[in-house]
Parts: C-alpha cells; sequence; structure tokens
C-alpha cells in the first residue's frame, strides 16, 4: 500500500524524474573524426582545390589539409539524446513526465500510487539508457565516432534516483507500527 512508503523517497524520484527529462537536451555523446575520417577530408579537399582552383588555392588547401590530422580522435561537437535518439528519447521523455507526476500527486495526497509502480518506471528507465550507453547508434560512415558524454551519466544516476525513490522505505519502527495497525490484528 502506498501509505508505506515514505515521502522522501517520493520526493527523490520526482527531483529524479525531473532530471532525466532535462537530460534528454544534454551532451549525450561525444563527436570526433577517425582517421579515415581526416583522410577523406584532405582527400575531397584536395581533389576540389585541383579541380577548381590555381596553384594558390591548390597550395592553401594541401596546408589546410595537413592540420586535419591534428583533429583526429579530438571531440569537435557534441549531440543530446534528442537529436540523436529520435524514439528512445521521447520513450525516456514520457516515463519521465509519469515518473514525475505520479511522485507529485502521492506527496501531494492526490493519488494513492505505491513506491513499487514508481521504482517500476525508473527501472524500465535505467534499462533504456543502460541499452543506449551500451550500444549507441550506429554510423555507417565511419568518417566520425561517439563516445559517451556526461549526460548520458546524468541520466542514468536520475532513472536510477527514480527507481530508488520509489523503493525508499519508512524507518523499520514506523513499519512495524502500521504493520500492526494495517493488519488488524493486535500485538500479542
Amino acid at each position: 500500500m502506498a501509505k508505506d512508503r515514505a515521502p522522501g523517497g517520493f520526493l527523490i524520484s520526482a527531483l529524479g524524474a525531473a532530471v532525466l527529462a532535462v537530460s534528454m537536451f544534454l551532451p549525450w555523446y561525444s563527436v570526433s573524426i577517425t582517421a579515415s575520417g581526416a583522410a577523406s577530408a584532405q582527400q575531397q579537399l584536395a581533389t576540389v582545390a585541383q579541380q577548381y582552383g590555381n596553384a594558390n588555392l591548390q597550395a592553401m588547401a594541401n596546408q589546410v589539409g595537413a592540420g586535419f590530422n591534428s583533429v583526429v580522435g579530438r571531440q569537435i561537437t557534441t549531440v543530446s539524446a534528442h537529436e540523436v535518439l529520435k524514439d528512445i528519447s521521447v520513450i525516456l521523455l514520457l516515463l519521465a513526465g509519469v515518473a514525475l507526476l505520479a511522485s507529485l500527486l502521492r506527496l501531494g495526497g492526490v493519488f494513492e500510487t505505491s513506491g513499487g509502480q514508481i521504482a517500476l518506471v525508473g527501472v524500465v528507465a535505467v534499462l533504456f539508457v543502460l541499452f543506449r550507453m551500451l550500444s549507441p547508434p550506429s554510423l555507417h560512415t565511419g568518417l566520425i565516432s561517439l563516445s559517451l558524454s556526461w549526460g548520458a551519466w546524468l541520466a542514468l544516476g536520475a532513472a536510477t534516483a527514480i527507481a530508488v525513490g520509489g523503493l525508499w522505505e519508512l524507518p523499520p519502527e514506523s513499519r512495524e507500527e502500521q504493520r500492526r495497525s494495517g493488519a488488524g490484528v493486535e500485538p500479542t
């Protein structure tokens, strides 16, 4: 029953849900150029300069192209979950909304939901986040690579907070007291 859960746990779930929703728009993946990507860009620049430029443009293109190797492996930009995980980001936003609404309604005493239901939403969110952390979106070009950024870790922590907050229990002495009064059995 919902009365055997501490309100602090629902507050943790509500905060976790809010952070999970925000984390969809934070950097989940760092984008960097691979060695083959730098070589391909260098080759394309040289081809364009040779085809359309004079000797000065060709010399400048060779100089710029030589600098491409210096960016190999360095982060050039980041992308959010909302940008690359279209369907999963929507699912995670829905899970965050459900957890936030259920937690706030429970905190306000408007709705009697159990912590187990909120914890289930949190566990599902954790599974989705872990799936995308362990299996990032595939890049078919091989010119760039993705690596995890801090937004993915924040999302994992937030989803875990939803689950943990839903399972938050009252102190042992309060549980014993409620068990006696809730069961309708007088202690002997």
